[in-house]
């Protein structure tokens, strides 16, 4: 059973750096075609996807937040890990991982993550 598990500071500080991870058990994160996504969804919004590790490496981030989005791996510990800078009270959400094996459709992504909420004081 594929378990993904995000953890981190649910309190951040305007201007500060948001950087929680998310441990997978149950597969690997270098799985052949996977992708290990960063989505969010705050209060009364629709879910937005912020980017995703490849399992070859490669890193892909939203347009409209990669300014301010790195994500990394850590292969040996099976986790993957946001880092999202400059926050403010709007980037308040749930934050949740999740895998996926290509397309953008919310229904390609499974399992997800039990999401962690984050807050944002100015």
């Amino acid at each position: 059973q594929v378990q993904l598990q995000e953890s981190g500071p649910g309190l951040a500080k305007s201007s500060q750096t948001l950087s929680p991870t998310c441990t997978v058990s149950g597969d690997s994160i270098t799985t052949t075609n996977s992708y290990w996504s960063w989505i969010r969804q705050p209060p009364g919004k629709a879910p937005e996807w912020i980017g995703a590790s490849h399992y070859a490496g490669n890193y892909y981030y939203n347009p409209s937040l990669q300014s301010r989005t790195s994500i990394s791996r850590d292969t040996s510990k099976n986790q993957f890990s946001l880092q999202l800078s400059a926050v403010t009270p709007e980037d308040a959400a749930i934050y949740y991982c999740t895998r996926s094996y290509g397309g953008g459709r919310l229904d390609c992504f499974a399992p997800w993550g039990q999401g962690t909420q984050v807050t944002v004081s100015s």
